[in-house]
């Protein structure tokens, strides 16, 4: 026992280096031996707190040497999150080592039901949430870490939607994922939010009967009733702001868009409004025999990014395909249902996307 009381004097002296300049040092080994001693900590906690005697002892010479009992037998319990939480504070902690905390504090599982206030572990993995957010991109490899990104993202949005939510909180969710997005440049929040979108929707369909991934991702089926209470806050953010969403439109490729449309219909009629307006600004140039932008600081897109866009939309879900024509013949309809090419831009891609079709539907 007085090996363990040993053990135990030394709590003090870890977290006093895990808030100090040492730990600039640490490597993912020696943090992970930090976290052992923690781990080890909360064993003993968890193992002596139904013995009023050794929990006695234990509190006595874990306060013994301090110049103010800051620390006592409960403290014990919580020292996986105390540690956590005093490393992600101290930026001499290195990237490595911070990262592979990160992961740690959350990790599913990592920590044992009732060792320790759920207010303190949920902190614990919210700062290491927002601290990742806020860690620099390597230049090579973005896809993975948006990914990870996005999948904290997603946690923290399915955590909030498992509690009782009261009046307005729905709202407090928005402002709390404006304030973390706003942290990041616009494209790499746009990163973050598109895939976390499309991580959803591929969880979403795994959990709606499983099936090729790949074939789910295209289907067009709508994500359940929960699905959308995760991706709810996500596509408040974007639509919120028609800037925003102008701005999210065009940094993403068609193809993802066409995906994000037959997922979530709350994008789709937006999507098409913007289109709308950016193919308004082309113009029809008959020495070019083509359709050209009216003015370069104006028009948005070209006719060949224009038209690209329509077809992945038109590849899409059946649901997304079908309200694509629909609004292009309405469209065309709208600016004088022409039948040759070069008198509307409505017309001219309309025509082009039906041959496109029939050549597809051919092969």
């Amino acid at each position: 026992m007085e090996a363990v009381l040993e053990q135990v004097e030394q709590l003090p002296a870890l977290l006093a280096v895990s808030r100090s300049a040492l730990v600039r040092d640490w490597d993912s080994l020696t943090l992970d031996r930090a976290l052992e001693w923690a781990r080890y900590f909360q064993h003993l906690h968890d193992r002596f707190r139904t013995r009023p005697r050794l929990r006695e002892a234990l509190g006595r010479r874990l306060r013994r040497g301090q110049r103010s009992p800051l620390l006592g037998f409960p403290h014990l319990g919580r020292c996986p999150q105390l540690l956590g939480l005093a490393l992600l504070e101290n930026r001499a902690l290195p990237p490595a080592a911070c990262r592979r905390l990160i992961h740690s504090l959350l990790r599913p599982g990592g920590t044992e039901p009732g060792s320790e206030p759920r207010s303190l572990a949920l902190l614990a993995r919210r700062k290491a949430a927002s601290r990742l957010l806020a860690l620099p991109r390597p230049p090579e490899g973005l896809e993975p870490q948006v990914q990870v990104e996005a999948q904290l993202l997603l946690s923290r949005l399915r955590e909030e939607g498992q509690e009782a939510q009261p009046p307005g909180e729905a709202a407090g969710r928005l402002r709390w994922l404006s304030g973390v997005l706003e942290q990041l440049s616009q494209p790499r929040a746009f990163g973050v939010v598109a895939a976390a979108l499309l991580l959803r929707q591929e969880s979403g369909a795994e959990q709606a009967g499983g099936g090729d991934r790949v074939g789910n991702s295209l289907n067009g089926n709508q994500v359940s009733a929960t699905e959308e209470d995760v991706a709810g806050p996500l596509l408040a953010w974007l639509l919120e702001n028609m800037e925003r969403f102008s701005a999210f439109c065009l940094f993403l490729p068609g193809s993802l868009l066409a995906s994000l449309a037959g997922h979530y219909s709350q994008l789709n009629r937006p999507y098409l409004d913007l289109l709308t307006g950016w193919g308004s600004d082309l113009l029809y140039d008959p020495l070019q025999g083509r359709w050209v932008k009216s003015c370069l600081d104006k028009a948005v897109l070209s006719w060949e990014e224009l038209r690209e866009r329509f077809s992945c939309l038109c590849q899409g879900s059946d649901l997304v395909k079908a309200q694509t024509q629909a609004a292009l013949k309405l469209l065309k309809a709208q600016d004088g249902d022409f039948k040759v090419r070069g008198l509307s831009v409505w017309t001219d891609l309309l025509m082009e996307l039906e041959e496109y079709l029939r050549k597809e539907a051919e092969r």
